[in-house]
């Protein structure tokens, strides 16, 4: 799968289509973006344009979408509901695939050195991005919006932003720049125009005054329908799911006399979270995404078995790829698969209430980890294509020579730094399924016991890769690093042997 971005900049305009218009024509001038879904919200006065592109791609486009932006919106003059600090307000980077929230982080931080300086935008680093701990909720680096940072900045150091002049800019404000995981903007409206009762029930249901875990909530009167609307994002829809947020904005609306009318999701979801309300509601037994007919016929002869039994053709055949290090990388990608399951099984169970919150996490990591040694084993095999290549190039004079060495050269580093991530992975992969054999459904140890197998195997595997490169490359720091680096992952991985001695005692 090729590494993507996905980016979801808000900016503060709803009312005026041929902003928003010539707002998304810049982001889709850049070539390989995929715009996904654009919203506009006249209450709010704002818009959420959502696309997806690799990650250099991904950054230039949210550029040209920020500095369109501040041509076209001035903020002295902007009126809406949703709290805002500059015209491009917050531009967020989220991983996709076999990208990961610290390629996020680099790309956040990139982009935002460019703002600053090309642009003359204050910028602030949020989420993952931040650089400071009570830079990390968004809400505490809006404080103030756009009036009152325009007082602050430059006074105040607590107020200094992370790139960018140390003044507020006239029309444009300030930008928050981050990373994050996927969330979904999630809207409900009430049979009632006050609109403080929906900032009570927000207040009922944000985490940080005593709510749900993984929500963040506000009350708006929306204009345009004389309703009052309880605006949330659910920064992680496994640790809590749409319909408890809905239950309890539910429950607390009959609590002040009034009820539900409708509720709203803005921009994308991921099915899995729908599928979970539709479980939840529907009181379903075992239901399976594999039962949609939709996702059924997408994978198409695309089944497990088929993957398996086509992929192991492959890595039999007379060609050099794919090859050990494509099979490490798998191996990684289906020990993070059992951690998974592991996990799974011991999510919502009354024996295991204490690990909850630590299995919901190790859930998360080892999904990411999956996604990222899937990506290997296809980067892994190209990189070592492009070596291939390389040396067919012909070098009949100087010219020729100099350009194939230079060639050659690069694709053995990309060659190289492939199993090393892989192998990077995998030690990630070890440490979750440790904590899971220890702290995991004891019926499933075997699982987690195969997961330790497996990542050990995978790291082993793709330093073999590594250590058959390096005498390809020329000394030098780097070089060193990659030693070094090795050597310290070979101890990790060789301390799986007694995290097995454990794992099978305590099968006996």
């Amino acid at each position: 799968m090729q590494p993507l971005i996905e980016c979801v900049p808000n900016f503060s305009e709803g009312r005026r289509p041929e902003v928003v218009d010539a707002i998304v024509k810049e982001i889709c001038s850049v070539p390989g973006v995929q715009l996904l879904d654009r919203e506009m919200d006249p209450s709010h006065n704002r818009c959420v344009i959502t696309f997806v592109a690799p990650p250099e791609v991904a950054a230039e486009a949210a550029f040209r979408g920020i500095r369109k932006g501040a041509e076209l919106i001035d903020l002295t003059v902007h009126q809406g509901e949703h709290p805002r600090m500059g015209a491009a307000d917050v531009v967020p980077f989220i991983p996709l695939g076999p990208c990961t929230e610290q390629q996020c982080v680099e790309l956040a931080r990139q982009l935002g050195k460019r703002v600053g300086e090309d642009l003359e935008i204050p910028v602030f680093l949020y989420e993952a991005a931040a650089t400071r701990p009570e830079r990390q909720n968004l809400a505490d680096v809006r404080k103030g919006q756009f009036e009152g940072l325009r007082d602050l900045i430059g006074k105040d150091p607590a107020r200094d932003p992370d790139f960018g002049p140390r003044k507020i800019h006239p029309t444009a404000g300030a930008v928050a720049i981050g990373a994050r995981l996927p969330l979904v903007a999630y809207n409900v409206n009430l049979a009632t125009p006050d609109v403080r009762v929906a900032r009570e029930i927000a207040k009922a249901v944000r985490f940080q005054t005593g709510g749900l875990r993984y929500v963040k909530a506000l009350g708006f009167f929306l204009e345009d329908r004389g309703l009052a609307q309880v605006s949330m994002n659910l920064v992680n829809t496994r640790g809590t799911p749409i319909h408890r947020a809905f239950d309890l904005v539910r429950l607390e609306a009959e609590r002040h006399g009034t009820h539900v009318v409708g509720t709203e999701i803005v921009g994308l979801v991921p099915a899995e979270a729908l599928y979970a309300a539709a479980e939840h509601y529907l009181r379903l037994e075992g239901f399976s995404a594999q039962q949609v007919l939709e996702t059924r016929l997408e994978a198409g002869d695309r089944g497990a078995g088929a993957s398996v039994k086509d992929f192991a053709s492959q890595v039999a055949s007379p060609e050099p790829t794919p090859g050990g290090g494509a099979v490490s990388a798998l191996a990684g990608s289906l020990a993070a698969s059992l951690g998974i399951m592991v996990a799974n099984l011991t999510v919502g169970r009354k024996k295991y209430a204490e690990v909850e919150g630590e299995m919901h996490r190790l859930r998360t990591e080892c999904e990411a980890l999956r996604a990222r040694l899937e990506g290997l084993v296809e980067e892994d095999s190209r990189s070592f294509e492009e070596v291939m290549r390389s040396r067919k190039l012909p070098a009949g004079n100087e010219i020729e020579a100099s350009r194939k060495a230079t060639l050659e050269l690069a694709a053995m580093w990309k060659a190289t730094r492939a199993p090393l991530e892989t192998a990077r992975a995998a030690c990630q992969v070890l440490a979750a399924a440790k904590s899971l054999s220890e702290k995991g459904n004891v019926n499933a140890r075997s699982d987690a016991g195969v997961a330790i197998l497996l990542a050990q195997a995978s790291g082993r595997g793709a330093l073999f890769n590594v250590a058959i490169n390096l005498p390809g490359l020329p000394e030098g720091p780097e070089k060193n690093e990659v030693r070094a680096e090795s050597e310290r992952l070979k101890l990790v991985l060789a301390g799986a042997d007694d995290i097995l001695k454990s794992v099978e005692s305590a099968l006996v």
